[in-house]
């Protein structure tokens, strides 16, 4: 075959012909239509929680990283965990305690974990491998542990143990090239001789280490020196010991919570009192926005109290708080046991709450989120009413309802669409 022919794919063995290839042929017009509407967008669905099921007994106490990538949390089964917060994957556990862990602080750069036990020790581990460089024994168990700005020194509360042993603060120092040896003794050790048996219920660092927030189990908040341990102020915060404390992200205000069911909002700089959130129960945390003027606090009835009737009794709700104006915003509910500890995401786009039930929530905060409390929506009269009388529960029903109508409304309209 010459390359100057056309091949046609006549029969095996026939001659190739020369010639032009047969007209294609021409198809009719297409008929004008119009076009189908766009379909209509999902109704937005409801912002449910991520429920997460790692330990087994109760939290304790959680904390972010400073990324916010990764969430620590201890419960009183004796294995820290550590998960990664977006998606709520746990990563693993920190095996090594013998008893119940009641509180953790992982360093700024995400390199090192503390872990205070009930055993009586204090854990330093590596977080990425999850070796134990260090164990430092104490002679109480533990129950607050605290990283100082920059990693190069720590602070610990034991509590009393027996008639012989007092409640102590120690402070430590940190070398992360020599954990074992840094940390071999602790620099300094405070006891109040005056009321041995009050312990310390939380620890934190002041704005560039300057002094030592402790507080107490009577309800006093104390400022220590870190170098000799004498107290530089001391005020009675509240009348009933208090849980936690929290800072915001500069250090400039501080938010505690207690048993006498209030919160506080303090400015650090001279420890006065800025605004006081009240509730029905005894509150166990409390964490403060980062982005918005909000402060959420969790807490409820003690369990064995509440066994026999509905969740709803207990009071085990996250409860939302304007910052200024000290109004109560809102509520979310679905733990089953009192809510032990709470934080907001360092980014102010969700929180966690641990409970006594074993579990973790990991809400995420819709876009309308970010409205909550504005000057627009913050004088709501139905909202007042019923948490002034006790009908908040039939008012979110109500609302529920009325979502779940708008929901199948769109839905009908995009159906026959």
């Amino acid at each position: 075959m010459r390359g100057d022919g056309l091949y046609r794919g006549g029969p095996s063995g026939a001659a190739p012909r020369r010639g032009r290839p047969p007209a294609r042929p021409t198809r009719a017009p297409l008929t004008a239509r119009a076009r189908p509407a766009p379909p209509l967008p999902p109704p937005p669905l409801p912002q449910r929680p991520i429920l997460l099921k790692g330990h087994e007994r109760s939290l304790t106490f959680l904390k972010y990283n400073a990324e916010g990538d990764l969430l620590f949390t201890c419960a009183k089964d004796k294995s820290p965990c550590v998960w990664w917060s977006d998606t709520g994957e746990r990563i693993g556990t920190y095996e090594g305690h013998n008893g119940a862990v009641w509180s953790l602080d992982v360093s700024a750069d995400s390199k090192f974990l503390l872990t205070g036990s009930a055993d009586m020790s204090v854990r330093v581990w590596a977080v990425a491998t999850g070796e134990s460089l260090a164990t430092l024994p104490h002679k109480g168990p533990l129950h607050a542990v605290a990283w100082a700005e920059g990693g190069r020194a720590f602070a610990t509360a034991s509590d009393p143990f027996g008639m012989e042993v007092p409640a102590t603060v120690s402070v430590w120092d940190f070398a992360p090239g020599d954990v074992a040896g840094s940390t071999a003794r602790p620099r300094l050790e405070v006891v109040d001789r005056d009321a041995p048996r009050n312990k310390a219920t939380r620890v934190g660092w002041l704005p560039l280490n300057e002094g030592l927030l402790v507080a107490y189990e009577n309800g006093a908040l104390r400022v220590l020196d870190p170098n000799t341990g004498t107290v530089v102020r001391e005020i009675q915060a509240h009348e009933a010991a208090i849980s936690s404390f929290a800072f915001n992200a500069t250090k400039t205000l501080l938010v505690t919570s207690s048993h006498d069911k209030s919160a506080i909002l303090w400015d650090v700089k001279d420890l006065r009192p800025l605004q006081t959130f009240t509730a029905d129960v005894p509150l166990n945390a409390a964490s403060i926005s980062p982005i918005t003027e909000h402060v959420i606090v969790g807490g409820g009835q003690e369990a064995m109290n509440v066994t026999t009737t509905a969740a709803s009794a207990g009071k085990f709700e996250t409860r939302f708080y304007h910052t200024v104006f000290g109004h109560e915003l809102g509520r979310v509910k679905g733990h089953f046991g009192p809510i032990n500890t709470l934080s907001f995401h360092p980014d102010g786009r969700s929180f966690t709450s641990g409970a006594e039930d074993g579990y973790l929530r990991l809400h995420v905060l819709d876009a309308d989120y970010l409205a909550l409390g504005d000057e627009d929506n913050l004088d709501d009269p139905a909202l007042e009413r019923a948490l002034a009388d006790g009908t908040y529960e039939e008012l979110e029903a109500e609302e529920e309802a009325a979502r779940a109508k708008e929901a199948a409304a769109a839905t009908a309209v995009r159906a026959v669409a």
